[in-house]
């Protein structure tokens, strides 16, 4: 199954063949955003399901919360690091509680040498975005082991709303912002990733066999 690849771990580019010559080469690891009580969203294309852009609020950005995602598979719980990663719970936050994510569904899987569920694309395509991006955060040591909620990305400083679950410990090179940890449903990323996926030219990377329908993400106080 052929795809256009707006966000694609830099790892794959050397790890996995890509989805499409569209993907932009492996980059070095950029330096750790410096901590900051404000954030900047810059509008950005593409604008899929446009919500808006949000406006940062320092308060309520520091308010700890968990996100579910419900999913066609089973609810996925994780804690968002609001302290470490503010500008990126900001932004997920932002984007459930305007529905973002509802009716989308997880584009992408893999299973060999890196494993994680790539999710957030309300177009399904791998190419989606919300109509802004923002730096990347939180990387100094960064690592991604089973249960982290990291952000997918086109290269430093490009975040938007596509995000990843890892299912099983990887090494990754400290470019993917980390903003959550899986607290439930780590079961259900591994049911998942036991479906296996459907690509046959590009084994080990593409639509996850079991189909992975995001219902509804709720924002609760943690």
């Amino acid at each position: 199954m052929k795809r256009t690849s707006w966000v694609l771990l830099t790892a794959l580019t050397t790890l996995l063949p890509a989805l499409s010559s569209s993907v932009a080469a492996a980059r070095p690891a950029v330096a750790d955003a410096t901590p900051t009580t404000t954030c900047t969203y810059t509008s950005a294309v593409p604008a899929d399901h446009f919500k808006g852009i949000p406006v940062f609020d320092a308060k309520k950005a520091a308010k700890p919360y968990r996100a579910t995602l419900r999913t066609s598979q089973g609810a996925i719980t994780f804690t968002a690091l609001t302290d470490k990663a503010p500008c990126t719970t900001f932004s997920f936050r932002f984007l459930a509680e305007h529905d973002y994510f509802d009716r989308s569904h997880c584009h992408r899987l893999t299973t060999q040498r890196i494993f994680v569920l790539q999710c957030g694309d309300p177009t399904g395509t791998g190419s989606g975005g919300p109509g802004y991006s923002f730096p990347d955060e939180n990387l100094q040591g960064a690592t991604y082991p089973a249960g982290t909620v990291a952000m997918a990305n086109a290269g430093p400083n490009t975040n938007g709303s596509q995000f990843f679950f890892v299912w099983k410990d990887t090494k990754l090179s400290p470019n993917y912002t980390p903003f959550g940890q899986v607290t439930t449903g780590l079961d259900v990323l591994e049911k998942i990733a036991a479906g296996g996926e459907d690509d046959q030219n590009n084994p080990g990377d593409g639509f996850p066999n079991l189909p992975v329908n995001i219902r509804h993400v709720a924002i609760t106080k943690r």
